[in-house]
């Protein structure tokens, strides 16, 4: 589960990771009381406004911008809430940004040049440990670095039996070139970001960038953090984080009948149970000359209520042409996924796309009766190579209509 910018840093904060201030504001006027707070707060005098949405390269897309003064704040505030927002994450159609994060400015000048950097904690699958990324090269594209420098890309392996040594965050500081102060604050800053990701179960913290200040301060200028959803049973105040608004309706609409959905550009809706099977599924309309409109699986309890579920949602989609729903009957009968199809189809009525039903397993042939005597647009099939050669039949009958 994504979370936003300055959800991300009050939860580091709390792990005493030092972080950019900032206050949240959903209209220009809490967006200047937000900088008004702050330079009694902190000092600061210019402010920086930051379009808050679950994507990164926002300063690019004109999501991030500085404010010298309380009328540039309300200007730059009316600018970026509202706008939709385009970055390489989003995709062309941008995301709309519902907020700001009004933050002090902390490029002030001093003693000694600010530097960024960048560092992540994830973890690695191939070696079954955390995994602490890190490089000078803070506050641009990490993909950008590792293609054109990967030899300043370094990676520092954490067992998870025994957590971060203290060995590790010296050299990581020290593999930064920080010194004196700095470096103390760095072996600081490193420590508290691990045990931030580690005690809250996450899939991955991004900083980018880590911002060395001209006084020697190290802090988080940006936080990308990503919950992992496995774990929000131990961390039961983290559901509160989610902004159903960042995430696309119709996943949110299956995540509410706990349905496992997620869509994807092509014209074959398919609904199925078990994600093994879905990939299958995938591959099979694939190869009948289609394209996947979506990843849906309902589980191993499908039943009517859950393919009727499953059906509201992909014909919501109106790319769909065909629908193809793969049930293996283990858990499941197959007769009862047969009277679920029929029943749904009946209740939403006006369906017209056709509808390829494979069935195997428990009671099969049960279920291919119900389906072929429902008098309904609905065919079915028993073997993968049956339905993708269905599928195959009523996308050419499609196009030669068109």
């Amino acid at each position: 589960m994504n979370i936003h910018e300055y959800q991300g840093k009050d939860i580091l904060k709390r792990y005493g990771v030092r972080v950019q201030e900032g206050i949240v504001a959903e209209t220009a006027e809490e967006a200047v009381e937000a900088a008004k707070k702050l330079t009694e707060q902190t000092g600061t005098g210019w402010h920086v406004i930051k379009a808050q949405i679950h994507a990164g390269g926002r300063g690019k897309g004109g999501g991030v911008k500085l404010a010298k003064n309380l009328d540039q704040v309300r200007e730059l505030s009316e600018q970026i809430i509202g706008m939709q927002l385009v970055t390489k994450q989003t995709g062309a159609e941008g995301r709309k940004v519902h907020k700001v994060l009004v933050a002090q400015d902390v490029y002030y000048p001093g003693e000694s040049e600010t530097k960024e950097y960048y560092m992540s904690v994830l973890l690695d699958r191939t070696s079954g440990k955390n995994v602490i990324i890190y490089t000078t090269e803070g506050g641009m594209d990490i993909e950008e670095v590792a293609e054109a420098h990967p030899e300043k890309i370094h990676k520092e392996y954490i067992d998870p039996r025994v957590g971060l040594q203290g060995f590790q965050a010296r050299k990581i500081a020290f593999n930064l070139g920080v010194e004196g102060e700095a470096y103390k604050e760095m072996v600081k800053f490193v420590s508290a970001l691990y045990k931030a990701y580690d005690d809250t179960d996450s899939a991955m913290f991004e900083i980018n960038p880590v911002l060395k200040t001209s006084d020697n301060k190290i802090l988080a200028v940006d936080a990308k953090v990503n919950l992992d959803d496995n774990a929000l049973y131990r961390h039961k105040d983290f559901a509160a984080l989610r902004d159903t608004n960042e995430e696309d309706p119709l996943e949110v609409e299956a995540s509410e009948s706990n349905l496992n959905y997620v869509k994807l550009d092509g014209n074959v809706g398919c609904m199925v149970n078990g994600a093994g099977l879905a990939m299958a599924t995938m591959d099979i309309i694939k190869l009948s000359g289609g394209e996947p409109a979506n990843f849906l699986d309902v589980g191993g309890g499908a039943n009517a209520q859950t393919v009727e579920a499953g059906f509201r949602i992909i014909l919501k989609d109106p790319n769909v042409k065909a629908i193809l729903i793969n049930i293996f009957g283990g858990i499941v009968r197959c007769d009862r996924v047969a009277n679920g199809v029929v029943e749904a189809y009946k209740n939403i009525g006006d369906i017209r796309v056709p509808i390829i039903v494979r069935l195997q397993g428990t009671n099969a042939e049960e279920g291919a009766r119900i389906i072929d005597e429902s008098g309904l647009k609905v065919y079915s099939a028993v073997l993968l190579k049956d339905a993708a050669q269905k599928v195959k039949e009523v996308l050419a009958g499609q196009e030669q209509q068109a």
